[in-house]
């Protein structure tokens, strides 16, 4: 297997398992204790809280009679109420009973659970500022396409775009992506090396059909700015592309594609825009001072949580004055208590905003269904996060929390966003909505979201065979 341990493969996929258990436990357990802690308070008997399905491995009963169970399957969990439709009721408890309970009591029951989804993506993000995490400057290097039919320069920092305060790399791609899948022409502030901003207008409207919103930056014509290095290869990976087209060690790259090398660099963003995984890319190299021309197919990789075509090759480390170039485009996003959440209000209401926007592009067709991932893709992401550190996963944990409760709040039967519509058309028409239709809900419902999970899977094991 290239360039991977079989240690290194065993690790992770238990490292990815692990973690999307311990990421899914703490929002299962909190959007479920929502939905608890409401109907206690609204006077509803809680029968049984299940973190999970199926075989129970442990519960524990407690002096109100609420069951708590953890079961073998830790996909989700629910909340078992006290209700006449589900069994017989004595007399004595019917007072109790869920059903028995105004709309207006059983919409904040049924709501909570969502709710407390975004209370703790509030919370992971508030303690992720307070911590410090570590962030990219939207610093800009080489630019063409769009980007630079717009005036933007290398060297270039991001201000703004469309109005919107870009302070990080992270920022500036969600304040992008929305108008790049419209292909709406924005205005762009940005400050160059001297600190004077300019304002111009990108182009979005140029971009073509082979525009992937996976490959954002790279699309629009824009790559992150880095130090300055020859492209000078250090390392070759055994049985890559490069090894298999005959490269080595110190061969300089002149040129990819017939486009001019000139730094590093240049190396990712040329291969991901003339690249292929099922064609040739010609790469020149300077070997012993003669030049010569290669013919190599990039493979395509996932290993950093991004698809991106890679040919098997390393620079040489950065020696301690490209280091201190490289410091320049860091920073430490760590703020006091009070400021911090500010901040992580804020930050959840631009991924909400962006989530919704991104599901109605995806309901309209403007966005790709393959943007929807399942557990495989998020337990790869859990695992990752955890590696980079607290605050990594701190952000994780609150946009899969934030993401959990949007899609909740989603009017499909068998969600909350489902029972809260029923609710609603209870409160217009005066009364319940018949049992027949909620039934046929039920099975739509679930037709729906057997849909979706297989969509899911599909793309989930789409990126593992890519």
């Amino acid at each position: 297997m290239p360039y991977f341990s079989v240690m290194d493969v065993m690790t992770d996929f238990f490292g990815s398992i692990i973690w999307l258990i311990v990421a899914l436990g703490v929002l299962v357990t909190f959007h479920e204790f929502g939905h608890y802690w409401v109907a206690r308070k609204m006077g509803v008997k809680v029968l049984r809280f299940s973190v999970g399905f199926g075989k129970i491995l442990w519960r524990r009963t407690d002096k109100h009679g609420t069951e708590f169970v953890i079961a073998a399957l830790p996909l989700g969990g629910y909340v078992k109420f006290l209700d006449e439709r589900d069994a017989d009721v004595s007399v004595t408890d019917q007072g109790f009973a869920f059903n028995r309970k105004s709309v207006g009591q059983k919409i904040a029951i049924v709501a909570a659970g969502p709710i407390f989804n975004l209370i703790l993506a509030v919370v992971a993000f508030w303690i992720m500022f307070m911590v410090g995490i570590p962030e990219l400057r939207p610093v800009m290097g080489q630019v063409d396409g769009v980007a630079a039919t717009a005036g933007i320069q290398p060297g270039d920092t991001f201000v703004s775009v469309n109005g919107e305060p870009t302070i990080t790399l992270s920022h500036t791609r969600l304040a992008l992506i929305g108008p790049a899948l419209d292909r709406s022409d924005i205005p762009v502030v940005v400050k160059d090396a001297n600190g004077i901003e300019s304002t111009h207008i990108l182009p979005l409207s140029r971009l073509d059909d082979s525009f992937e919103e996976e490959n954002l930056l790279a699309g629009i014509g824009l790559a992150l700015w880095r130090p300055q290095r020859d492209a000078v290869i250090d390392q070759v990976s055994p049985d890559s592309p490069a090894a298999l087209a005959g490269l080595r060690k110190n061969d300089e790259i002149t040129s990819i594609a017939g486009q001019a090398v000139t730094d590093w660099g240049y190396i990712g963003p040329l291969i991901a825009q003339h690249g292929s995984a099922d064609k040739d890319l010609v790469i020149e190299i300077r070997r012993d001072s003669q030049l010569q021309q290669l013919l190599l197919k990039p493979i395509l990789s996932t290993d950093t949580g991004q698809k991106r075509l890679i040919i098997g090759i390393s620079a040489a480390p950065l020696d301690a004055g490209q280091r201190q170039q490289l410091e320049h485009i860091w920073m430490q996003l760590r703020y006091p208590p009070v400021e911090a959440f500010g901040r992580a209000v804020n930050e959840t209401w631009r991924l909400t905003s962006v989530t919704l926007g991104m599901l109605g592009r995806m309901i309209t067709g403007t966005a790709s269904l393959k943007n929807i991932s399942g557990p495989i893709t998020i337990a790869k992401a859990a695992n990752q996060s955890a590696k980079m550190g607290v605050s990594s996963f701190l952000f994780f944990l609150g946009l899969i929390s934030l993401s959990l409760g949007i899609l909740n709040l989603l009017p499909i039967p068998v969600l909350d966003g489902g029972h809260l519509m029923y609710y609603l058309v209870e409160i217009v028409k005066g009364s319940p909505v018949s049992e027949q239709t909620q039934v046929a809900g039920q099975y739509f419902g679930l037709l729906i979201l057997a849909g979706l999970m297989s969509l899911a899977f599909f793309n989930d094991i789409l990126r593992l065979f890519n």
